[in-house]
């Protein structure tokens, strides 16, 4: 009896020393092999295996410890593993999981590891942290993909777990309940698409639980309600759908931040968001909201942020928002609110922008939104405010932008001077009477005024000539009003504005067509619609103007949609262009004579350093005979002269008219712009030696560059024999790096206004040169930025088909058609159809089109590296056509990311990417930089 007892308490002894034996077992040394065997499957951008892992050696065993990344147990095994930011390429399979059961840390984040999350990953009973997240949306990140192995609720003790901005799919294991001390989970900015199980309720300590920017679907289950403790809950950017029942809300007493925008969700916002007296910031914009705003949202004393804007709200804006005084942005916009603007918004003193835009909202603008001092932004356009605006808003001395337009509003402008910071002022659309005051253009704080809109109102009087004063000007906008007086003597000192937009159409205007400063060459339409006002060729033509400012709107949106998909608009203009360089100019009868000595002017070679005249170029090319023309285009033919000194130069020949005169235009100005475009130094911009006429003909003298247009070499015999993908990628960077260089280099800034791929030419090693920059400007009979025809049909931004306006934007546009182009071996007008049909920021009508049926299928699919360059090309490029400027990318922007060391990683496998999933992808990138 007793030999049993001793037995089983032997046994008893032996199971308990069990985990002590396997832990003992698994020995510094084996884990030391083990680690250098999956560092030799790992790489970096500088070498294979990574460098800064050089500790981790055979010959530094016994050192386990002190290798780099690596935090040990007193037993001496490890304990962490802290990888991140190291920029290592490489995948978990050849990690031993199973010999590193002490383990509590493991961080792999903002690195490029790729592939599954193993299984084996259950084997970590002792892991408490774990974070495999992306540090950065492009530059650097982890690329993990498959499911989230359901053995990860096997590590019991886990309690921080990042598993973000990866390719995860699948759905949230429902063993992930079995996580009972998790406080942390983020799985945001992967391909989760499935519903939340109602397992993760089980996670009762979870503070911060994060699943934006996934496909998470499906109602909220009701055992959310258990995470009391949540203090962040990120729900945005799904497709969740139902309510937000008032049993989860109330529940949610500790939360801090609550995100639910961009998803689908409907109902009430129920009163019990009342009880979240710690939220500081609730968004829950862009849903299916209805119903009323809760009063009980005055009880959120510590609210900052407050973003309801695009849902379906109604009734009237509760009185009690005004007990919101921690409150610094305040959004309500595009819903169905009614009633007035309550007078107690005037308490909320740390209010930076309110938006109201876009409601049903009566009444008058309060005057207590003058007490708002800290205000930037206020957008109260789009609704049926009706009375004056107050003169309280003067005392907002912050505002920068103040939008005010489509109301009722009456009587005059006030005085509102003390704005010192005001950047945009928009007035359109309502009842106002009287002049345009002069203070306006007088304060000294509104000099940096850029955007000035006081279209369709019933001001009268002449138009000051104080709008000199306004010297940041870029937008000016004065049309279908009762302006009246001789415009001729009103705008006579507008001599250095550099307004790029100005419209003084259907008003009372009277005397000559004005010709003077920034009129020089005024597009008539910024003046149709005004009696009496003349030209050399008798009067304007009058036109009747609509006074329904919203019909006008939608009128000008199915004009702009017909005539960019029917390029009639460019079709006319380029016929008016054609007539115009065949007429002589009427509106300025005075034209420069050719002569002798303007021809031999030696100064028309601008560059320092050139040793030939232009007598030399007549030479070679024999008068410009034809055998040595290389070239011809809209503008002109171009021939190839090859000097005696051997240089070899390009010369373009540019149609003015028939007669021996050259155009009418001022030889001082021109003169002056070529000096700028000579004065341009950069590696992917052509080279401009300088200018001269003969016979009525303006000559250009470019570099010669052999390889001759892009468009020449993608679609000839190059395009598949030495346009590869690294070239097509090389090409679409120096472009880029040419436009960034125009637009943000330069001073002033210069809009090249033609961008394709005829005008972009290719030196020997392919190296792209931009070419043409500033021809249309020259040739335009206008030298504002609006004109009657800007660039080339198919490259053209879809605003010029309605409004005319060249910007930097229009640039960026052509751009991204150029750049679709290189990578697709023809031009995407199906793709801009779409695009612009569809009207959205996401390419909705090529939603299920593989990028690689759109690439050149002349070429092998791209792989590996070259794969992730041409997605980052297409990404960026998809987003330089939106529709909307201001949703397009800068070139510096697109620059910089195209020119970035480091490649982000696929999102999917490349056959299965789509162009709507590579559009989601610069979207995401650039909310990120604007938030």
């Amino acid at each position: 009896m007793q030999l049993k007892t001793m037995t089983f308490h032997y046994m008893l002894l032996l199971l308990f020393a069990l985990p002590l034996i396997k832990t003992t077992s698994i020995s510094p040394r084996k884990q030391a092999e083990s680690l250098i065997k999956w560092k030799d499957g790992l790489s970096s951008s500088s070498s294979s295996p990574p460098s800064l892992l050089n500790s981790w050696s055979l010959t530094n065993l016994s050192s386990l410890c002190n290798w780099t990344a690596i935090v040990c147990t007193k037993t001496r095994t490890v304990s962490e593993i802290q990888l991140s930011r190291m920029e290592i390429n490489g995948t978990l399979a050849l990690f031993d999981f199973s010999l590193f059961p002490n383990l509590t840390h493991f961080n792999l984040s903002g690195n490029y590891f790729r592939g599954p999350i193993p299984s084996a990953i259950g084997n970590l009973s002792n892991l408490t942290t774990l974070d495999f997240n992306n540090n950065s949306l492009y530059n650097s990140y982890n690329g993990f993909s498959g499911p989230i192995p359901n053995s990860i609720g096997l590590i019991s003790g886990l309690q921080y777990i990042d598993l973000s901005n990866n390719f995860l799919e699948g759905k949230i294991p429902p063993s992930i309940g079995k996580l009972r001390e998790l406080q942390s989970l983020d799985l945001s900015y992967n391909s989760l698409n499935s519903s939340i199980p109602s397992e993760l309720g089980l996670c009762t300590n979870l503070t911060h639980l994060s699943l934006s920017s996934n496909k998470f679907n499906g109602e909220l289950p009701l055992s959310l309600s258990n995470l009391k403790n949540l203090v962040e809950l990120r729900l945005d950017a799904n497709l969740f759908i139902g309510q937000i029942l008032p049993s989860l809300v109330s529940n949610w007493t500790e939360l801090v931040s609550l995100y639910l925008q961009d998803n689908s969700f409907s109902g009430t916002i129920s009163a019990e968001i009342g009880l979240l007296t710690q939220l500081q910031y609730l968004r829950l914009y862009s849903n299916e909201f209805r119903g009323e705003i809760p009063q009980s949202l005055g009880n959120l004393s510590q609210l900052q942020g407050h973003y309801l804007s695009d849902n379906h709200l109604t009734g009237e804006i509760p009185q009690s928002l005004g007990k919101l005084t921690q409150l610094q942005g305040h959004y309500l916009s595009d819903n169905h609110l009614t009633g007035e603007i309550p007078q107690s918004l005037g308490k909320l003193t740390k209010l930076q922008q309110l938006y109201l835009s876009d409601n049903h909202l009566t009444g008058e603008i309060p005057q207590s939104l003058g007490k708002l001092t800290q205000l930037q932004q206020l957008y109260l356009s789009d609704n049926h405010l009706t009375g004056e605006i107050p003169q309280s808003l003067g005392n907002l001395s912050r505002l920068q932008r103040l939008d005010l337009s489509v109301n009722n509003l009456t009587g005059v402008i006030p005085r509102i001077s003390g704005m010192l910071d005001l950047k945009l002022l928009s007035l359109s659309n309502n009842n106002l009477t009287w002049v345009i005051p002069i203070f306006l253009f007088l304060a000294v704080g509104l000099t940096g005024l850029d955007y000035l809109n006081l279209s369709s109102n019933s001001l009268s009087g002449a138009i000051p000539s104080e709008l000199r004063m306004l010297t940041e000007l870029d937008v000016f906008n004065a049309s279908h009003n009762h302006l009246s007086g001789e415009i001729q003597s009103a705008l006579a000192e507008l001599l250095t504005l550099s307004i790029s937009m100005y419209d003084f159409s259907y008003n009372n205007l009277t005397g000559p067509f004005p010709t003077c400063g920034i009129f020089n060459k005024v597009p008539t339409s910024a003046f149709v619609g005004n009696h009496g006002l003349w030209s050399a060729e008798g009067p304007t033509e009058c036109k009747s103007s609509s006074t329904n400012s919203k019909s006008a709107k939608k009128n000008m949106v199915s004009v702009f949609l017909y005539s960019f998909l029917g390029f009639t608009v460019g079709a006319i203009s380029i016929a008016a262009l054609f007539l115009m360089f065949r007429k002589r100019s009427t509106i300025r009868p005075q034209v420069i004579k050719t002569s002798q000595n303007f021809e031999s002017v030696e100064a028309m070679i601008l560059q320092e350093e050139v040793k030939f005249t232009f007598a030399e170029v007549v030479k070679a090319v024999d008068d410009f005979h034809e055998k040595y023309c290389i070239g011809e285009g809209g503008f002109g033919k171009v021939y190839k002269a090859e000097l005696q000194s051997g240089q070899v130069v390009a010369v373009k020949r540019l149609n003015t008219d028939d007669s021996n005169d050259v155009p009418a235009i001022n030889l001082q100005s021109f003169q002056n712009e070529i000096r700028t475009l000579t004065t341009i130094r950069h590696r992917n911009i052509i080279r401009l030696y300088g200018f001269s006429t003969r016979r009525g003909c303006i000559f250009l003298l470019y570099e010669y560059l052999e390889r001759g247009s892009l468009g020449k070499a993608l679609y000839g015999v190059e395009g598949v024999t030495e346009l590869g993908w690294l070239t097509r990628v090389k090409i679409v960077q120096g472009l880029a790096r040419a436009l960034s260089y125009l637009h943000h280099d330069c001073s002033p800034p210069i809009v090249h206004r033609d961008v394709t791929v005829n005008n972009v030419l290719l030196e020997q090693e392919f190296e792209p040169r931009l070419s043409d920059f500033g021809t249309a400007r020259l040739l335009s009979i206008d030298s504002s930025n609006w004109t009657n025809i800007v660039g080339s049909l198919g490259y053209m931004a879809p605003e010029l088909a309605y409004i005319m306006q060249v910007t930097d934007k229009c640039d960026v546009y052509s751009f991204g058609v150029v750049a679709l182009e290189v990578m697709m071996g023809r031009h995407p007008g199906d793709m801009l159809e779409s695009q612009l049909s569809e009207s959205s920021t996401s390419m909705k009508g090529n939603a299920d089109l593989l990028l690689k049926d759109v690439l050149d299928q002349r070429l092998e699919p791209p792989a590996n590296e070259l794969a992730k360059a041409v997605v980052l090309v297409m990404s960026i490029a998809l987003a330089c056509i939106r529709t909307r400027p201001g949703l397009r990318p800068t070139m510096h922007f697109v620059s910089q990311n195209l020119s970035a060391q480091s490649l982000p990683c696929l999102p999917k496998p490349f056959g299965m990417l789509t162009i709507n999933k590579l559009s989601m992808l610069t979207i995401n990138k650039l909310s990120a930089l604007e938030n």
